[in-house]
């Protein structure tokens, strides 16, 4: 198999605007020592991963695959001698690297993700990578700050790359690959799958943790179920409530700008989507208390959650990440394992059943980024610059490739109470 031609040149760097990316418009200060072993590094692990990496003049690293395009190698090795993966995705919104198949190098990278470090670098991991900065903690006032970063930036910008149930999370498709138009139906049929499983009908006392834009909540008012709901997001807050009003259930379901820690009441279904991850590893006890503190006798509790293996959480737990510098502050995404055992050591909760279904959600994320892709010109005219958008299209196509390499999955985990008198029958 022949290497891949390569113009001499990349592309022109296009402006960074230094107010608002100021570590992205700057190449770091880094010692040529430091700069020197990334680029070896760097150089060893390219030559040894299925890629064909093309750097300028043509020369090409890699044993074959997807083509990943470094344009400017003096500040790639900076940035990754600088901060590690959080350099790595700073040089693509800087455009000095790039990928036809965005996706396809990332998940070469996921894939291979403990052995591009070696053994002896990774056990030192707490001296060379960033630490997550105290100030994206998950306080009640932190978390309110790092979900206004998110999910605060535009309603229009999410409506751009949505499907018209505004649902921002896993879809279930009932066949691959699935096309855009199959999109809204998966979502109503994920909603409905989870609405199911805390058997939510007439009357059903219903707390959701996590709004989003209402689609669940108006899935279960139209059930007959009294539903509660609480974010912290003021604009998901306003179109869920318009959602509500203009389909008629104002009386069944009340809205509220609200953290989960402030949250009273008793209610005979508990249901949070893709929420946990916006926790942060400090407070899952505290989340899983309180979701057994509200749930009555015989209820049920539902999450949809990400999570990722367990030994990939240990030796990632205090590192800071690209993600959630620039596009998830304060998220963690636990393991199964984790979870698991919160809940037996601080709760009654117990889980009852456990479907993942990772694949679905990759095929979601593509259906995003081809629409995200598609609506650029739309994205502009929100005013949201050119690395912005190169953020965006890197976060969408980085969670895509993690759920495609297995280093990423989903599932929907049913929790039931053990009450007093059941444990050790």
């Amino acid at each position: 198999m022949s290497a891949p031609t390569s113009p001499r040149t990349g592309p022109a760097r296009h402006h960074v605007d230094s107010r608002r990316w100021p570590d992205v418009a700057v190449v770091p200060r880094v010692s040529r020592p430091r700069t020197a072993v990334a680029r070896h590094l760097v150089r060893r692990a390219l030559e040894a991963l299925p890629l064909w990496t093309v750097l300028p003049g043509g020369e090409t690293l890699g044993t074959g695959g997807p083509r990943l395009e470094i344009h400017d190698p003096d500040s790639f090795h900076r940035r990754l001698g600088h901060s590690g993966l959080i350099g790595f995705g700073e040089s693509y919104m800087a455009r000095e690297w790039d990928a036809p198949d965005l996706v396809g190098v990332l998940r070469v990278f996921a894939e291979h993700a403990e052995t591009l470090v070696p053994p002896p670098l990774q056990r030192l991991r707490p001296l060379w990578a960033p630490v997550r900065p105290a100030s994206q903690r998950n306080t009640p006032e932190g978390a309110r700050g790092n979900i206004h970063r998110h999910y605060d930036l535009s309603n229009e910008l999410f409506a751009l790359f949505l499907d018209e149930t505004l649902t921002y999370s896993s879809a279930v498709f009932r066949s691959f690959p699935p096309a855009w138009r199959d999109l809204a139906p998966a979502q109503r049929r994920k909603t409905e799958m989870l609405l199911d499983q805390l058997r939510a009908g007439p009357g059903t006392r219903l707390l959701e943790i996590g709004t989003g834009w209402g689609e669940l909540a108006l899935c279960a008012a139209k059930r007959g179920a009294e539903v509660v709901s609480v974010t912290l997001s003021q604009k998901q807050l306003e179109v869920a409530r318009r959602r509500v009003e203009e389909a008629g259930f104002a009386d069944r379901v009340t809205l509220l700008l609200r953290d989960y820690r402030q949250v009273r009441g008793s209610y005979d279904a508990i249901v949070s989507v893709e929420m946990i991850e916006a926790v942060g590893e400090e407070y899952w006890p505290v989340y899983l208390k309180a979701l057994d503190r509200l749930l009555a006798p015989g209820g049920r509790v539902v999450l949809q959650a990400i999570t990722m293996p367990h030994h990939r959480l240990l030796a990632t737990r205090r590192t800071h990440t690209w993600i959630q510098k620039y596009v998830f502050p304060g998220g963690m995404i636990p393991s199964l394992r984790a979870l698991s055992r919160i809940a037996r050591e601080e709760t009654r909760l117990r889980p009852a059943a456990d479907a993942a279904f990772g694949a679905h959600y990759a095929e979601t994320l593509r259906l995003w980024r081809e629409r995200f892709t598609e609506r650029a010109d739309e994205v502009a005219a929100l005013g949201l610059d050119d690395t912005f958008r190169r953020m965006w299209t890197l976060y969408l196509a980085y969670s895509e490739a993690g759920f495609r390499a297995g280093y990423l999955d989903v599932r929907q985990l049913l929790l039931l109470r053990e009450e007093r008198g059941q444990e050790g029958e």
